[in-house]
């Protein structure tokens, strides 16, 4: 029996709800990151490191933090983009693509099941 192949199109990404965060007026995201753990609090007392990070995410990022609500897939949101953005956001599945990927290998998102 050959094995099913997952579309990353069809996958919904969801906020890690450890990480706190927040918009301007603007509707700028900035994702609040406790620095825990032994080596941060070396980092913390010698090289006077925050002990919270801030990152900031642009237009765009912002945009798509907002429409992660762990209903709609990555394909929808893309649709989205393309409303909102039009041709200033092309090519959108390669760009969305890696966004969503790098926001996942940081621990800034996670998937859910699809609910069929």
């Amino acid at each position: 029996m050959r094995k099913k192949n997952k579309n990353f199109m069809d996958y919904i990404p969801v906020c890690n709800p450890e990480y706190t965060w927040d918009a301007d007026q603007a509707g700028r995201v900035t994702v609040h990151v406790v620095n825990k753990g032994f080596y941060n609090r070396i980092a913390q007392k010698l090289f006077k490191r925050p002990p919270v990070s801030h990152i900031a995410l642009d237009e765009y990022g912002s945009f798509v933090w907002h429409q992660m609500d762990g209903k709609r897939s990555v394909y929808e949101i893309s649709k989205l983009i393309l409303a909102r953005f039009g041709e200033a956001a092309e090519p959108v599945v390669p760009r969305l693509v890696q966004y969503i990927e790098t926001l996942y290998q940081n621990k800034f998102i996670g998937y859910v099941k699809k609910e069929e």
